[in-house]
């Protein structure tokens, strides 16, 4: 199958642009490239990759209450595997992989919530359905290597949610509803508060759906509550809890049909952290904990009898970090940091009839500490900054794991500059590989890879127009595999992987309530790499007539893996359009319609698990 826009989505890239996602001078950068305030551990304009930026208008104008939708429609080089209309689900048939430059598959692009890692401690994988949009105010997403800050895990990037932070004295908030397709409901409400020194935000959001195929029913509830002090106009303390409870039915694939497939989970994150801000250093300690519990039905064959049995499952993710950032001198930036981290959890199956019957218990846990250090200097009024930097981390199962980067960034004018590095990512094997399942093996090592990137960017026309591009090459080592020896499964570091590509980005402002966007990116790859697009075209066009919003947006995969046994590929192009009017006044209200895949097209991104055709969505928001 062909796309069958590409010539309307070349068409859109020579004139792309988005309102907010067009780049201002320096420190107010949008759109790709983004920079407006300094991640956890150090300011974004150190880090010699491609660093994005989602913003909080750009999450609220996709009418999304998930935020991988949002990712792949945004970030160029980046993919989210989708078996449906709503839920991802976990265990056997999930979806919600990130990609990145077709590096992600088991848990090699680490998600964060304020710097906190974000991954089940037994099994090592994120859990898509608990990023939601809920207190999101942006989103910072890293293409590359991001182990020389985070470590494991941030193997071929890393995804930073950064919470809504309450700016301005009083309350303030907001409540949505949405209905749609497949007996869809999302239902929204968020709010904040803050007197002096004082802020505190409160949200809470709901989603149910049917699901486009029979016995793909699925619930998601979240809230969120985050507090925050300035003690002084140098120190500030702040303290956060997230709660996600979800349950997905599975009904398998065409091929391979389920019965009685269901997932029920409970993950939490809640965080501490006191802030330092001086002239001549800036930085912080911060603890936190993720955790969650799993229950799952593996379900059956039609016609078969049902297990008797139910998978149960507790994990954690624990540690604290400490990191500071001196100046020195001029043009001079020095960052360094220790980090601690507990992981670990429990598993068992449960007897149906009988839940005192357990079997297939395990406890397990791993303890990693690490300290890095990274420099920039500048040089020529700021013309040419280079940057390095090393991280020594060590885990209790696999020793010593060094990882240094390197790079610079030139700005041969004030609207152009020009980055390139070289970069190293590992990630740690999870507990599943090491110790758990007949293919388990203790003595495995972390993978890792190395990456060199190269790329450009320039505004022009008083920066209403930007035009980017970057080069990469990616070189996979120690990737682990399940071979067998001696007549037995068994997990090995033996996989190699190279991928190689480019990615085109443009952003123009035509008119002042006219603005397009559009990028490409290419991925070649020698290895068997699933839902890693050839090609991904994404362009939107927004325009904003008085009190209405109309967002045209197009997105064409071609040549993606999608498991098809007989080795075809995937190709497909989308269409989507979103309205919306607003009656101002005090309490603004906001009337809004999506319709996705107007041309109904049909498509499976995880083979046997066909995609909906066209849907709708309409809701309602009020502001007070």
């Amino acid at each position: 199958m062909r796309p069958i826009y590409p010539a309307a989505s070349a068409l859109l890239a020579l004139i792309s642009s988005n309102a907010s996602a067009i780049e201002t001078p320096r420190d107010t950068m949008n759109l790709n490239e983004v920079v407006v305030t300094a991640p956890l551990k150090t300011d974004p304009e150190l880090i010699p990759l491609n660093v994005t930026q989602i913003s909080s208008s750009q999450i609220e104008q996709s009418g999304e209450s998930s935020l991988l939708p949002v990712l792949t429609a945004k970030v160029a080089g980046l993919f989210v595997t989708e078996r449906g209309f709503a839920g991802y689900g976990v265990s056997g048939g999930s979806a919600g992989t990130v990609n990145i430059r077709g590096v992600g598959q088991g848990n090699k692009v680490l998600f964060m919530i304020d710097g906190q890692p974000q991954w089940a401690g037994v099994f090592g994988h994120s859990v898509a359905d608990t990023y939601v949009a809920n207190g999101i105010e942006r989103i910072e997403i890293v293409k590359g290597p991001s182990s020389l800050l985070y470590g494991s895990n941030a193997m071929g990037g890393s995804i930073n949610l950064i919470t809504h932070t309450q700016r301005e004295d009083g309350l303030t908030g907001r409540a949505r509803a949405m209905f749609g397709s497949f007996s869809t409901q999302k239902f929204a409400l968020s709010s904040g508060y803050k007197k002096g020194k004082f802020s505190a935000t409160l949200s809470g959001q709901l989603d149910r759906s049917n699901g486009n195929r029979a016995g793909s029913a699925f619930w998601l509830a979240n809230e969120f509550a985050q507090l925050k002090y300035a003690a002084s106009r140098h120190w500030s303390l702040a303290g956060m809890l997230d709660m996600t409870q979800t349950h997905a039915d599975n009904p398998g694939t065409l091929q391979d049909p389920l019965e009685n497939m269901w997932t029920d989970v409970v993950r939490g994150t809640g965080g501490l952290y006191i802030k330092n801000n001086y002239e001549k250093c800036d930085g912080g300690i911060q603890g936190y904990i993720n955790w969650g519990r799993n229950n799952v039905d593996d379900g059956n064959t039609p016609g078969t009898t049902p297990k008797d049995y139910i998978f149960h499952s507790t994990d954690y993710n624990m540690g604290v970090t400490a990191y500071e950032s001196l100046y020195l001198w001029q043009a001079n930036t020095l960052s360094a940091g220790i980090d601690f981290q507990h992981w670990g959890g429990h598993v068992w199956n449960t007897n149906k009839e009988d839940e005192s019957i357990r079997t297939s218990e395990a406890r397990h846990n791993v303890n990693e500490i690490a300290g890095y250090v990274m420099m920039q200097q500048g040089f020529f009024h700021d013309i040419l900054n280079i940057n390095g930097g090393v991280r020594l981390q060590h885990g209790s199962t696999y020793g010593n794991e060094w990882v240094p980067q390197a790079g610079f960034i030139v700005r041969p004018t004030g609207t152009a500059q020009i980055k390139g590095s070289f970069s190293k990512g590992f990630r740690a094997p999870n507990i599943r590989e090491l110790y758990l399942y007949p293919p388990a093996n203790p003595d495995l090592k972390p993978e890792y890879m190395l990456n060199y990137e190269l790329s450009y960017r320039q505004h022009f026309l008083d920066y209403r127009l930007m035009l980017g591009a970057a080069i990469f090459y990616i070189d996979g080592r120690n990737m682990i595999q399940t071979v067998r020896e001696d007549g037995r499964p068994r997990n090995v570091n033996t996989g190699k992987f190279r991928n190689k590509g480019f990615e085109v980005e443009a952003a123009y402002s035509i008119l002042s309530n006219l603005q397009a966007s559009a990028s490409w990116s290419y991925l070649h790859t020698d290895s068997d790499n699933l839902y890693s697009p050839k090609n991904k075209l994404n362009a939107e066009v927004i325009y904003s007539p008085g009190d209405f919003s109309f967002t045209l947006e197009e997105m064409s995969i071609w040549s993606m893996q999608n498991g098809n046994p007989n080795g075809s590929k995937e190709s497909y192009s989308l269409l989507n359009l979103r309205a919306a009017y607003t009656l101002k006044g005090k309490a603004p209200v906001t009337l809004s319609v999506k319709i996705d895949n107007i041309t109904d097209k049909h498509y499976q991104i995880i083979y046997g698990c066909p995609m909906p055709g066209t849907t709708l969505m309409g809701g309602v928001e009020f502001k007070f």
